[in-house]
């Protein structure tokens, strides 16, 4: 044997040098570590080790493989480019259709300035029908803007995802149409089941899309509210749907002010503020922070119900003040404002008592009426919420700090009794009013001077103690 062969035994003894392993696994294999929580998605499982969990976890992978890889990899990828020969196709189809539209808006203009060029004289109706025709020549551009990006998947993506730009057509039609899908209906079905027509307003067809804010949370229409959440002015988020800015005048109302002399109920204005400007780009609407000598005309109150007295309803008016025309601040000041509250005990009572806690500003007197101010200054009402407000552990407090006397007034139903003479028993019970019958008594309810329902009928067990039947 030569030196250069090994014998059996030595080369058993000296164990062969593993190979290096590879730092790369391929992409079907499971990987030792944590997997990547894309792996573990549905929609983005692309590996065929997580396809099989999936599948045997019920939740199988949605789409193709290639699908979920051009969403796993969609943060770098614009959406318009998205590998979908189907969605390359249409967007194509949808670029020519809006090529066309854009050529009918460009006609549309030049027809515009060619007709402000005519002079007024070749109309037959003067400058008013030249103003019709120009009116009638911008709501049809208008119309072509919105049919120009109606389809276009880009648009639809930024509008769903909140980045829409409220001063394009197309974006306030969308938000038109998807308010009057669902939150225009709310609140029409609160107006109907509310009584806010007619207890307050003959007639009310909302257009705005209004939201009520407080402190950072958001009331849907028509829910109860604590008093200590109301105590502060609400946050008001007024959505027209029209391009321009606009003056509106808001009105807080309570219609159900008890009037304990004429025993029915009357209306107090709980805020009053005229000459806001509102657009569709800037609709928030903060009322705590509105210029009290420019807007306010009656300082907010907060909402209070008395002990005893049914829940009072808060109802928020939007009205569109006549050509943006500002309104007179101090007339309106003068008209629906007075200086003390109104109760007949406070102005007795604040010579004799010092340590009475004063209003901290004019606050407003029952018999106000939204009707009388709408008719007055031609106001439109355009936009509608409210909440409603009980008495709980907090409005004592509340009502001790806003000035408002009466917290210690509770009211109390009346009691109604029937005009009818009472129903004397008849039949059975009639014929078995006797003591003769005393054993049938625990099958009756209308024995004269006893009733079974409250356990007056005492039953003698075998043992001798007594039991109620």
């Amino acid at each position: 044997m030569s030196a250069a062969r090994r014998s059996p035994a030595a080369s058993l003894s000296q164990p062969r040098p593993r190979p290096q392993q590879k730092s790369t696994r391929s992409f079907g294999e499971r990987p030792e570590d944590t997997p990547d929580p894309l792996e573990l998605d549905p929609n983005t499982a692309v590996a065929p080790w997580a396809e099989k969990d999936l599948w045997k976890a019920g939740t199988p992978p949605v789409g193709s493989r290639r699908r979920r890889y051009a969403i796993r990899t969609s943060q770098n990828l614009p959406f318009e480019q998205l590998p979908y020969q189907a969605f390359q196709e249409a967007r194509k189809i949808l670029a020519l259709d809006r090529q066309k539209k854009v050529e009918a808006i460009a006609a549309e203009v030049e027809k515009m300035r060619k007709i402000r060029e005519t002079d007024v004289a070749l109309f037959r109706g003067g400058e008013k029908k030249r103003e019709m025709k120009l009116e009638s020549i911008r709501r049809h551009i208008e119309h072509l803007k919105i049919q120009a990006d109606i389809n276009d998947p880009a648009v639809k993506r930024r509008f769903e995802d909140g980045l829409g730009d409220m001063s394009k057509p197309i974006y306030r039609y969308l938000a038109k149409r998807r308010w009057e899908g669902y939150n225009k209906k709310i609140v029409e079905q609160r107006i109907s089941q509310f009584h806010i027509t007619p207890d307050i307003l003959p007639k009310l067809t909302p257009t705005y899309d209004v939201e009520l804010h407080f402190r950072r949370s958001k009331i849907p229409a028509g829910k109860i509210l604590p008093s200590n959440l109301t105590e502060v002015a609400p946050r008001l988020r007024v959505q027209p749907f029209d391009a321009g800015e606009r003056l509106v005048t808001v009105a807080i109302v309570d219609p159900d002010v008890p009037d304990t002399e004429s025993d029915a109920f009357s209306k107090r204005c709980h805020f009053l503020a005229a000459n806001i400007p509102v657009s569709p780009t800037d609709p928030s609407l903060p009322l705590g922070r509105l210029n009290r000598d420019a807007h306010i005309a009656v300082p907010y109150l907060p909402a209070f119900a008395q002990k005893g007295a049914p829940y009072h309803r808060l109802a928020i008016f939007i009205l569109d003040q006549p050509g943006n025309k500002p309104l007179d601040i101090a007339a309106l000041r003068a008209q629906y404002s007075k200086k003390t509250v109104t109760d007949e005990s406070s102005s007795s009572s604040s010579s004799s008592s010092s340590s009475t806690v004063a209003a901290p500003g004019p606050a407003p007197a029952t018999g106000f009426s939204l009707k009388s101010l709408r008719d007055k200054f031609a106001l439109t009402p355009t936009g509608f919420t409210l909440f409603r407000t009980v008495w709980d552990e907090h409005t004592a407090d509340v009502m001790h700090r806003a000035g408002v006397p009466g917290a210690d007034v509770e009211f109390r139903p009346n009691r109604v009794y029937s005009m009818k003479p009472p129903k004397a028993p008849r039949g059975w019970e009639a014929k078995r009013q006797g003591p003769k019958y005393r054993h049938l008594w625990k099958y009756t309810k209308r024995i004269r001077g006893l009733s079974n329902a409250k356990g007056w009928i005492v039953k003698k067990r075998a043992d001798g103690n007594g039991k109620r039947g």
